[in-house]
């Protein structure tokens, strides 16, 4: 029998951590506890071979986990990430096309329509279809103490960048998407446990929840499947640009597991949802949060 792969040293680590806060969007070669997103540990199965997936956000944290899992796992990728985001996404670029796959990184601002419709196009362009979208990107800013300083552009950015990409991104999609072809949307334990110091987001992700349940029953005629993963606490650099040092210092602590996930630990979950073996798996929220409960 082969030996099992050791895990990283950092998959596991609980609190507390030497964070400071990073400056928004947050950089992960910034970090000083950096994240796994299973470089050296996600080992591929074949269970996307020849498929194309879209993944936003695949530049660092969960989005760059997903990306590797994917091309290990035999699918080629396109991914967004911003333009302050250029040398993370050259690193999850290089992670695909170690591992023998096609990789395209699109430089994008997902706030607006025009930009939604330029990667999808960006995608079709390079490989002719979409077999998975992966709406992971996400918009996150510093966490307030009273709800007076939610202002309404950080509000309406949020719900921009989090929810209206989604409904345009799988719009323009659709029409490069055949029976078989997949959506994962990324929500979050924020949609049923929501912080009121990151309200604006935690409101997002109740919302992404609602679509999901709502687009899997639209598109279920079309043998389109759409499926949710609720992650809890993930070490990232969203989560490192949005505490202060003392929140970060101690995030994850909370969860019964005691620690926040490695973005390598959230990989498997959406691998399981975009293969075959969860083809009778529709309308789902899936949770992957170290033992706290989804509603």
């Amino acid at each position: 029998m082969a030996d099992r792969p050791k895990n990283p040293k950092n998959q596991g680590q609980k609190p507390p951590f030497d964070q400071p806060p990073l400056a928004p969007p947050g950089k992960t070669g910034e970090m000083s506890e950096k994240p796994d997103h299973g470089e050296q540990s996600y080992q591929g199965h074949g269970r996307l071979t020849r498929r194309v997936a879209l993944i936003t956000g695949g530049d660092s944290g969960i989005g760059r986990a997903v990306a590797i899992a994917f091309a290990r796992e035999g699918a080629d990728v396109c991914f967004s990430h911003l333009p302050e985001e250029a040398e993370d996404a050259a690193e999850t670029r290089r992670w695909i096309e170690q591992a023998g796959r096609e990789a395209l990184a699109v430089e994008v601002d997902l706030a607006s329509e025009a930009g939604c419709r330029k990667l999808v196009e960006a995608a079709v362009g390079r490989f002719g279809r979409i077999d998975l979208l992966v709406n992971n990107a996400a918009e996150q800013r510093k966490s307030v103490d009273s709800f007076e300083e939610l202002d309404a552009e950080t509000v309406e950015r949020t719900f921009h960048v989090n929810v209206i990409a989604m409904f345009h991104l799988v719009r323009l999609s659709l029409k490069h998407m055949q029976a078989g072809a997949v959506i994962i949307n990324v929500a979050s334990i924020q949609a049923y446990q929501p912080s009121p110091a990151i309200l604006d987001y935690a409101s997002t992700k109740g919302a992404i929840v609602t679509f999901t349940k709502g687009l899997a029953e639209a598109l279920a005629e079309r043998g389109i499947r759409a499926n949710c993963i609720a992650p809890g606490p993930v070490w990232t650099p969203l989560v490192a640009h949005s505490f202060d040092e003392d929140k970060l210092r101690q995030f994850g602590k909370k969860a019964p597991l005691g620690r926040p996930a490695q973005p390598a630990e959230l990989a498997p979950a959406f691998v399981f949802m975009a293969s075959d073996e969860s083809r009778y798996v529709d309308g789902a929220v899936l949770g992957v949060t170290g033992g706290e409960i989804l509603a």
